[in-house]
């Protein structure tokens, strides 16, 4: 692997003059980056680019000992650095944890630290883009999830209950317990690594075809994790060529993160060095939000927002309606604009189950959610003031 390095040297001077901020620019490369790894020496020679996940606060989880854990979180500062030849691609994940959480398959209370990366099937139009985390109806996404975890032999991937049984337990002896033993060693899960396929409200479905081709990999040290991400350019979900967005996740084990508890980025474009095209996309995802926080602030109140929705400061805590907390962090401003005017165009999962009955945040009507809050017919500056206040809504950088 260290002849990926001469290459990505060759090209490493154009990736730093093109460089913008908020932008992942993936270096071209002849070489194969299939076998990279977080420890690889070739991400030495990549040019990085400084990401913040924030707190995703949208819900309450109905565990008290996890909130409490996760309250008033600050936003973590991460550095994304990407690789890619004329078939796949690589990416190098690095933040902050100041503990080592394991998954271990004998307890049901220990959560694995773990990331994510998410990609939109579709991104022709920036404005439409996918409601992070699950996708939206009619625009799907697909998730790669690693996690930390120890070797575990439920499940073993062959449904064998014999194989799960204590070696204590089997009427075995000598030569027998250690064949026994190897056996078992074969079919031990080792590694935690999945593949998603989502288009909204609880339609997140694992590919389990083997259509997904992808390898990721975790490595802990000096008090941060660092995870790689391969995967193909072109497949049967995506086709990743000129620019495209991408979003990361983080879970901390020692917070009890699990699920939508979670540290989450926004949508962050993806520029392949040498590839012309994308240029919309990125102009969308890094130009300065317009509009006048201040009275976006005035016509939140006025417009009854914190009636059902939490904003610190402003509004107690309420189930009545998703938190905005740090929405301003992993949202885009044209996911805020399009909540705005229609709110039914991406239902949020969660229906907490604290809240009461008869303030739903959805009705099912014909089949299909549509939300309880109501569009607003504002004109274009209302809009823009009340999406540049919701863009300040995130925690700071710890």
């Amino acid at each position: 692997m260290t002849k990926i390095t001469s290459a990505l040297l060759a090209t490493s001077l154009v990736a730093s003059a093109l460089l913008a901020d908020g932008v992942i620019l993936a270096q071209k490369t002849e070489r194969d980056v299939t076998k990279l790894t977080p420890d690889s020496k070739a991400w030495g020679y990549v040019k990085g680019t400084t990401i913040h996940l924030y707190p995703q606060t949208a819900l309450s989880m109905n565990d008290k000992r996890a909130n409490a854990l996760n309250e008033g979180l600050k936003a973590k500062e991460a550095r994304v650095k990407a690789i890619y030849n004329s078939k796949n691609i690589a990416f190098l994940l690095e933040w902050p944890d100041g503990t080592r959480n394991i998954q271990r398959g004998y307890k049901s209370d220990v959560y694995a630290d773990g990331f994510a990366v998410q990609f939109p099937v579709n991104y022709s139009n920036p404005q439409k883009l996918p409601y992070i985390g699950m996708g939206s109806d009619g625009r799907p996404v697909v998730i790669h999830l690693q996690k930390a975890v120890e070797k575990v032999y439920e499940p073993n991937g062959n449904g064998d209950v014999g194989m799960q049984q204590n070696i204590l337990s089997k009427n075995i002896f000598g030569k027998a317990t250690k064949e026994f033993a190897r056996k078992v060693e074969k079919l031990a899960v080792k590694d935690y690594q999945r593949s998603f396929i989502s288009e909204g409200f609880r339609s997140m479905t694992e590919i389990k075809d083997g259509s997904e081709k992808f390898d990721a990999d975790m490595k802990y040290g000096d008090k941060e994790w660092k995870g790689t991400l391969v995967r193909p350019l072109k497949d049967s979900y995506l086709n990743l060529k000129g620019a495209f967005p991408v979003a990361f996740a983080a879970w901390d084990g020692a917070r009890l993160n699990r699920d939508g508890q979670k540290m989450l980025s926004g949508w962050i474009p993806v520029k392949l060095v040498s590839q012309n095209g994308g240029e919309k996309l990125v102009s969308s995802l890094t130009a300065p939000v317009k509009g006048d926080a201040k009275h976006g602030k005035e016509l939140i109140e006025q417009n009854g927002c914190t009636g059902c929705h939490h904003i610190s400061g402003l509004s107690p805590k309420s189930y009545m309606a998703p938190g905005l907390d740090n929405v301003g962090g992993y949202s885009t401003a044209a996911y805020l604009r399009e909540s705005l005017v229609d709110p039914s165009a991406v239902v949020v999962p969660g229906y907490n189950r604290n809240a009461h009955p008869n303030t739903p945040w959805y009705n099912v009507v014909d089949g299909k959610r549509q939300s309880a809050m109501p569009p607003y017919p504002l004109d274009d500056k209302s809009l823009d003031d009340m999406v540049a206040y919701l863009k300040t809504l995130k925690s700071e950088v710890k």
